[in-house]
């Protein structure tokens, strides 16, 4: 239980009236032009957030602040400004006479891009209550408005408190860096009319109050209350207001903190009661622009909604901390700090959508922290927000790295951003198969993306994402002048290529193996695989891997082959990255699609049985955090994108609306990082799963801004016969795309700001008459295709029979 240091309550002394506050009643009063969306009734009591770029804050739907998390246990939630926690949270009432109602159990939340509102009524007292947050972009507060509405008849005198509850300490990892958690004390200063917390070992503040013309004094405490474990204190502060019949008032709580110095707090404070109607209308703005980039029209309206709010979680989760940089996190509520993976598959669908500046901010964080971790070309997996790095990196993240670097370049152009990091790739390259293949037979050893204990063996995510690496690479180097390099880089990728399609294809299964190793390899991992399978009650699995288990006897010994054990989705990468000879995708995707449910596609094959195709409601996880059981986003998206890479977008579009089934599920707006309710209730890399089948394969967009071209192949599902897409951005270039296929005639249109670019409209050979509307520069066929390559402002091509 927590030692409350000090419970002081400050009231001021008289009745507020309703006075008017012009911005105050503007934020409400402009909610009405905001896209919002209503929380179910069954889901008010989990997680939210109200999200900035320097704080954040997350509490429960119904208007409380649990213990939340397990990383800090209990203490994920709350506002924090990392890396430090600010508060556990807040609680507040209204009070009649002898009758006081708590403000904890709201009737509805509505979530909206950048805000939330939660409503009580308090039919007993004849008032409404609603509760908004905001956070503004960068700016170390957060602002929290009551609006109290008198819905009955006569006039009203009531009473307001507001228990603000204060746990100053540090983020996960703290201690690796000598931040000691200490008892916070709280004080009051009536010449400036604000709270002050302080963690009494540290310059950790946080400061608070409401209006600046709303003078506060101390009194006794009153109002509803809460317990939240740790060091923390708790103060309190009262108003008495008149409201009379039909009116409303609205009342004001501005936070603010700093981890420097509390004059930084109290200047932030003041900012944030001087600016609330510019940074409301500023980050309207910016959130505006930022659903008019890569803006899609489809037939399908929840994908289309869904897609249009993934780009704004992506934002919720962008972490600015000074000292350490400004990127992304993984998801909130538990991994709010930074991932290099997570980076990197999210990134890759980021640049679809525009977000340069958070794209390359991104880059420059966790190239910095993991030259600073490792220094070798080995990039981070896991580094708390204080800089305190948790895992050095696994093998896998390596190799995205490089192909990360690539994929911006050919959306940006950017060579600088190639001389720029190039010498991390080569070095990371280097570390990758020298100092990780035992065997010297090019493929690394070591954890990839499924951390399963013991499955460290030649993985076949590396050896995937290391092809695509060493390929990508051989481009690279080849624009940089190192041509002897890039023939070297491509020679080992096309190694690995026929690796991959020869000693991880495992014909028995249908699909390619989760490993290479030696009968010893699998044996120790095969009888946890037969544990996990008979504990989910899965005998399918458990006579699979028995049979399996009784072949290790008759394999010679010391003799490396690929292994099927897991079924894990890792087992969907070649397909991908487009590896996969075409014969051997074919067999192996329609092998994925056992292993999904109506929301996607599990992690760990194994854990599916035959009841999984009507699991369509919550997750039931086990009580200790646990990914086991667990189907999830990107799985998900891996198998959409490796379905289009091979001629399916029917199936492809399958995968995204068993995605979108989860949206909204739990969180409005939100789709959790388990399916459909469970883990991180937002999840960067669902921006990945969502942009790259959507833009990069439906819409068919591939840049080479390099070069000023860029090459547009539609490969629509059957059921869109229209589509379009506009405000895409490569390079200094913007384009828009039109698609219409109806009656058997196909019209791609586009639009450009920079006419001289090369635009390639692609369309399938089984069109025999191809008009073209625009400069025409050149024309072949090329893979099944009529390339059109033209250049101007807009341009058409008409395909028919």
């Amino acid at each position: 239980m927590r030692a409350i240091k000090a419970i002081l309550l400050f009231e001021f002394f008289g009745i507020f009236a309703c006075t008017q506050q012009p911005e105050e009643h503007a934020v409400f009063s402009d909610l009405e032009s905001h896209s919002s969306l209503a929380g179910n009734a069954e889901y008010l009591n989990s997680p939210f957030v109200a999200a900035g770029d320097r704080v954040y804050l997350i509490g429960h739907q119904n208007g409380t602040f649990p213990d939340l998390g397990w990383h800090v246990e209990g203490e994920m939630g709350g506002i924090w400004l990392h890396p430090i926690k600010l508060m556990d949270g807040f609680t507040a009432s209204v009070s009649l006479g002898e009758n006081t109602f708590c403000l904890d159990q709201a009737e509805s939340f509505t979530n909206y891009p950048f805000s939330n509102v939660l409503k009580f009524a308090q039919q007993e007292a004849g008032v409404e209550v609603e509760r908004l947050h905001f956070v503004p972009d960068g700016k170390e507060g957060v602002i929290i408005l009551f609006k109290v509405k008198n819905v009955d008849n006569s006039n009203k005198t009531f009473r307001f408190d507001f228990n603000a509850y204060v746990d100053l300490m540090p983020v996960w990892l703290g201690e690796r860096t000598g931040m000691v958690d200490h008892p916070d004390e709280i004080s009051f200063d009536e010449l400036t009319n604000t709270f002050t917390g302080k963690d009494q070992g540290n310059d950790w503040f946080v400061v608070w109050g409401s209006g600046e013309s709303i003078p506060l004094n101390q009194q006794e405490i009153r109002g509803c209350g809460m317990d939240p474990q740790g060091k923390g204190s708790a103060a309190s502060f009262g108003l008495d207001i008149l409201l009379p019949a039909g009116s409303e008032q609205i009342i004001p709580v501005f936070i603010a903190g700093s981890n420097e110095t509390e004059l930084k707090a109290m200047e932030t404070l003041a900012d944030l009661r001087q600016n609330l109607g510019k940074d409301w209308f500023n980050k309207k703005e910016r959130f505006e622009s930022l659903a008019r980039m890569s803006e899609i029209s489809i037939p399908d309206k929840e994908l289309e909604k869904a897609f249009e709010w993934v780009k704004y979680n992506t934002d919720w989760l962008i972490r600015e901390v000074p000292d350490q940089g400004r990127g992304f996190g993984a998801g909130l509520q538990d991994y709010p700090w930074w991932f290099g993976v997570d980076s990197e598959y999210t990134i890759q669908g980021l640049i679809t959508t525009g977000r340069k500046d958070l794209v390359y901010s991104t880059i420059e964080l966790i190239h910095s922290l993991s030259e600073k971790a490792n220094g070798n070309g080995r990039i981070v997996h896991e580094v708390s927000t204080n800089g305190a790095v948790f895992n050095p990196g696994n093998i896998n993240e390596t190799p995205q790295w490089a192909s990360l670097i690539w994929e911006v370049y050919r959306w940006t152009g950017d060579r600088e951003l190639l001389e720029k990091y190039f010498s991390s790739i080569e070095k990371g390259l280097d570390w990758l198969l020298n100092e990780n293949d035992k065997d010297g037979n090019l493929l690394a050893d070591g954890y990839g993306m499924m951390e399963i204990h013991g499955l460290e063996s030649e993985m076949i995510d590396v050896a995937v994402y290391s092809q695509k690496a060493f390929a990508d690479a051989a481009k690279m180097a080849e624009i940089l002048g190192k041509t002897e390099l890039s023939k070297s880089y491509q020679q080992t990728a096309d190694a690995l290529a026929e690796k991959i399609n020869s000693d991880f294809w495992v014909e028995e299964f249908g699909s390619y193996a989760d490993f290479i190793g030696t009968a010893e390899d699998a044996l120790h991992l095969i009888d946890g695989a037969i544990i996990r399978a008979d504990t989910l009650k899965k005998p399918w699995a458990v006579a699979e891997l028995e049979a399996t288990k009784e072949k290790l006897s008759t394999l010679p010994k010391g003799q490396k082959q690929g292994f099927v054990l897991y079924h894990n989705w890792v087992v969907n990468t070649p397909m991908e990255t487009g590896i996969a000879d075409p014969e051997k995708a074919k067999i192996a995707l329609e092998t994925g699609r056992k292993y999904t449910n109506p929301f996607g596609v599990f992690v760990t094959g194994i854990d599916r049985d035959e009841s999984a195709a009507n699991e369509d409601g919550s997750f039931s996880g086990s009580k200790m955090f646990s990914y086991t059981g667990a189907v999830m986003t990107l799985p998900t998206g891996v198998l959409a994108i490796g379905e289009n890479k091979y001629g399916n977008p029917d199936q492809a579009l399958d995968y995204l609306k068993r995605m979108t089934r989860s949206f909204g599920f739990a969180l409005p707006g939100s789709i959790y990082e388990v399916s459909p309710d469970y883990g991180m209730f937002t999840q960067a890399w669902n921006m990945y799963s969502f942009a790259v089948p959507i833009i990069t394969q439906f819409f068919g967009i591939q840049p080479d801004a390099g070069n000023k071209v860029i090459h547009i192949r539609p490969q629509m599902p059957t059921t869109w016969e229209e589509a379009s897409i506009q405000n895409v951005v490569i390079g200094d270039n913007e384009i828009r795309i039109s698609y219409v296929d109806k009656s058997g005639v196909r019209t791609v249109e586009v639009e450009q700001t920079q006419s001289k670019w090369g635009i390639s409209i692609e369309i399938p050979e089984e069109f025999s008459k191809v008009k073209v509307l625009g400069k025409e520069v050149s024309a072949d066929t090329h893979d099944g295709y009529h390339r059109i390559l033209m250049t101007g402002k807009k341009l058409r091509v008409e395909a028919s029979n």
